[in-house]
């Protein structure tokens, strides 16, 4: 970048990027300069500047439609990100000067919820009334987009493979396994294979890691004569396997918090297909120190988990 170009861009204000991130998101000028409380003339004028000091189209403008142009999508990943990381900010600061507790924000798929809250337990307790949590619960996808943005310190997700940008600590494997009635004779045998499975008529979840496992496991569903049931949540899924409508497979860590006695879990072999619960955050300094000492926590907490051998 020329030294003219630069020295232009130091020209963005943070309410430049303000009004760029809300108006890409709304797509709708209206809307947009509601919820910034200004004039659609005044959002329309700091656009414009915003344009002039990058020196490039950011949307492509028509009667009744915002669309971003390609330079606009690129510049918006990193104004989104400086928009949230400010505005955390200037949450934590308020949190340190009202309430004396720095904020560490924290995602987790929900299969590991309840390893997430034991962790948060023992830390709070190491460090009484210094520190509170946001936690959100979503989908590994969906923690991952909330990383990037700066929406999150930290988050506990599954992945097949490291996601590009961020730092990954990899704790430990949680492999599928296969959910049956008690009264099953699968049950009996204490373990199934792909190929005892080939004729069922099967129920899996239709997001979160499930998708990207399917891919490893193609030529086993390949064998399936049935096309699975595609559900969102364990409830719906264990429903289905008590119903005798099907049999569940899932990642074994949901299945620690399966209550009642009339399902069996069992391990799936050949292949053992598997997903791995990693530890995500942005790499370089976070937010604040506490953030990263919670961060050192879960990695001593969570790693090698014996239920998920």
């Amino acid at each position: 970048m020329n030294e003219q170009a630069s020295s232009a861009l130091r020209g963005l204000t943070l309410r430049h990027l303000q009004c760029f991130a809300t108006l890409a998101r709304e797509r709708h000028f209206g809307r947009a300069a509601g919820l910034l409380s200004i004039t659609q003339p005044a959002l329309s004028n700091a656009i414009k500047q915003m344009e002039h000091l990058i020196g490039a189209r950011l949307l492509q403008r028509s009667t009744h439609q915002v669309e971003l142009t390609p330079i606009g999508a690129a510049v918006l990943e990193r104004a989104g990100f400086l928009v949230h990381t400010v505005d955390l900010a200037l949450q934590d600061i308020a949190g340190v000067v009202q309430r004396g507790r720095a904020v560490v924000r924290v995602g987790v798929v929900p299969s590991a919820s309840g390893l997430l809250a034991q962790a948060i337990r023992g830390f709070i307790d190491s460090a009484p009334g210094e520190v509170e949590f946001e936690v959100r619960d979503r989908p590994s996808n969906a923690l991952i987009d909330a990383l990037r943005a700066g929406e999150l310190d930290v988050a506990v997700a599954a992945v097949t493979q490291p996601p590009s940008g961020l730092s990954c600590v990899e704790l430990f494997d949680d492999p599928l396994v296969l959910v049956v009635p008690r009264d099953h004779a699968l049950a009996r045998a204490g373990s199934a294979t792909w190929r005892a499975i080939a004729q069922a008529q099967l129920v899996l979840f239709s997001s979160g890691s499930m998708p990207a496992l399917a891919g490893p496991a193609s030529a086993q569903f390949g064998r399936i004569a049935h096309t699975p049931y595609r559900v969102d949540y364990a409830e719906t899924l264990y429903a289905f396997v008590r119903g005798g409508l099907a049999l569940g497979l899932m990642p074994r860590l949901y299945t620690t918090s399966l209550v009642g006695t009339d399902l069996v879990v069992l391990p799936l072999r050949r292949p053992v297909i598997q997903r791995r619960v990693a530890l995500l955050y942005r790499p370089g300094r976070l937010r604040n120190a506490v953030a990263q000492a919670f961060i050192e926590h879960l990695r001593r907490q969570l790693a090698d988990q014996p239920q998920a051998a």
